[in-house]
């Protein structure tokens, strides 16, 4: 009896601690502490000439780019860099700097993104941009801690993704739609994925926001890099990155033969062709000793067909439980937009680890409704998922075989959905209150 009073007690007494000015501080401090030691390992590696990941990659096209080289060539049956020409404008730019100097630039990068996001998430899961508590703050950003350190560790640019695609939904709910756009822009001009977003302005009647997306995207791929490349030379990059990257086959997606059907690509694309085909579901390196996972051997035609079925099926899911455009409140639009980036990280043709630091806004949500004693269904959900999640910490490679990431984001998506329904028939009710 005495345990069950005590553990309230002391949470209610950490609560007070942090609730004050010196505990958000605290806060603060501890954050600056942990983001200065990740961005510290990734310049000790460089400084002790150990192995730098990606960003030997992003110095060498920074290097290749300032030199006047070509960007998107094939090495080894794929090319080295998969991304489109306007990041390597940009890593031009950064690698005048020395390797040292681009390594300290995108650590920099990575812990302001980390900042920002943090920050916008808890505003748009609360409502409020003025937020004093503290646990909507740390709590998202502790349950998507592996995946923001190998941003850090790898190299990976999907913190400062996901702080543009936040700043495009604050944009959006003020209105602002030219710069929602824009935002979006950058963010698919650094990682391919505007199909899905423009869907869904076009779908939201955001005429203007979805203009400025394909404007700023074809000023982004064509008209910024003609100065440094020349028109000519810029379109036949793009003519390249298309070849080379929109691909899907037996083989695998896009530049990554050997890992689109591994148990490190976690969309529904990889989880459903190492499920339902008999693929090596750990393919990297030769020598390779092949491992299977499927419970069935379809022909390639069959799973593209399930594929396909699936992601119409959430996508129509989703466009179901909407809320029609006079019944959208500040808490509607937010369980909204953390559907819209779940449903990117699933249909995403490949979604590595380090693209679920994106889980922070859902986790964000999902924690502001559990201290406001609302949002049942998305603890509910929320745990089953943290549970998948947590099964990756215990057996890395084993649960990923058989896509727990995945389908802990799909249990999130069907908790949200749920919320988001509950949303949309209280907003019904008011309405027809008021009517």
């Amino acid at each position: 009896m005495k345990q069950s009073i005590l553990a309230p007690n002391m949470l209610g007494a950490l609560n007070k601690r942090l609730n004050r000015a010196h505990g958000l501080h605290t806060l603060l401090l501890i954050f600056i502490v942990v983001a200065t030691v990740f961005s510290a390992l990734p310049l000790l590696h460089y400084f002790r000439g150990g192995h730098l990941f990606d960003y030997k990659l992003w110095y060498d096209t920074g290097r290749q780019m300032l030199a006047g080289q070509e960007i998107f060539f094939v090495r080894s049956g794929k090319y080295d860099f998969m991304y489109p020409l306007p990041c390597a404008l940009f890593l031009g730019g950064a690698s005048l700097l020395g390797q040292g100097g681009l390594i300290f630039l995108l650590v920099a990068i990575n812990s302001v993104a980390w900042f920002c996001s943090a920050k916008v998430s808890a505003t748009l899961g609360t409502g409020d941009r003025r937020i004093t508590n503290p646990w909507v703050y740390v709590v998202p950003s502790l349950l998507v801690i592996v995946y923001i350190w190998s941003t850090y560790h790898l190299g990976q640019p999907n913190l400062v993704l996901l702080a543009l695609m936040l700043g495009a939904f604050v944009a959006l709910r003020a209105e602002r739609e030219i710069i929602a756009g824009g935002l979006i822009a950058i963010a698919a001009a650094i990682k391919a994925f505007p199909v899905i977003a423009i869907v869904y302005l076009l779908y939201r009647r955001c005429w203007t926001a979805a203009a400025s997306l394909v404007v700023a995207l074809l000023l982004l791929l064509l008209i910024l890099p003609a100065p440094f490349r020349g028109f000519e030379r810029a379109w036949r990059d793009l003519e390249k990155w298309s070849a080379g990257m929109l691909k899907y086959s037996e083989v695998g997606v896009a530049q990554r033969p050997k890992r689109s059907y591994t148990w490190k690509n976690q969309s529904l694309i990889g989880v459903s062709n190492r499920l339902l085909r008999r693929v090596d579901a750990d393919a990297a390196f030769a020598p390779d000793t092949p491992v299977y996972v499927n419970f069935a051997d379809l022909r390639f035609s069959a799973v593209n067909a399930i594929v396909i079925g699936i992601a119409l099926a959430l996508g129509c899911v989703f466009v179901a439980v909407m809320p029609q455009r006079a019944l959208r409140t500040a808490e509607s639009d937010a369980i909204e937009f953390a559907l819209l980036l779940l449903l990117v990280l699933m249909i995403t043709p490949l979604s590595f680890g380090y693209f679920f630091c994106w889980l922070m806004l859902p986790f964000a949500i999902a924690a502001q409704r559990v201290l406001a004693g609302k949002g049942s269904a998305i603890l509910w959900w929320g745990l089953l998922a943290l549970a998948l999640l947590a099964l990756g910490l215990i057996f890395p490679r084993g649960a990923q075989l058989y896509g727990n990431t995945f389908f802990a984001t799909l249990l999130l998506f069907i908790g949200f959905l749920i919320e988001l329904l509950h949303a949309k028939r209280a907003g019904q009710r008011l309405s027809a209150a008021l009517a």
